[in-house]
């Protein structure tokens, strides 16, 4: 069982948060130059992953549509009529 696996079958934030804290002290003995970077993003923002346990749900689906939309945006640059695009837009990801 991975550290991550760990961290994600808690049911309590204050657990998660306990193990998270562990996970970041393993990195920093380890001295791996990488996962320090990795270690320092999740320092940073372990508010708002431990968010996570309080409804158990991410907002992966936006960030999929967030995707979407810039890939389809991507193919379509210069679209004279907004307006169309619009509507493209609405009927195939709507």
């Amino acid at each position: 069982m991975t550290q991550g696996d760990r961290v994600n079958q808690c049911r309590d934030k204050k657990v998660a948060f306990t193990k998270l804290s562990l996970w970041h002290n393993q990195v920093e003995v380890s001295g791996i130059s990488s996962f320090e970077s990795v270690a320092r993003s999740i320092a940073a923002h372990h508010p708002y992953i431990l968010h996570y346990f309080d409804n158990r749900s991410t907002n992966a689906s936006a960030e999929s549509f967030n995707a979407k939309l810039k890939a389809f945006r991507s193919q379509f640059t210069g679209v004279g009529d907004i307006n169309f695009f619009l509507f493209r837009l609405t009927k195939l990801f709507a």
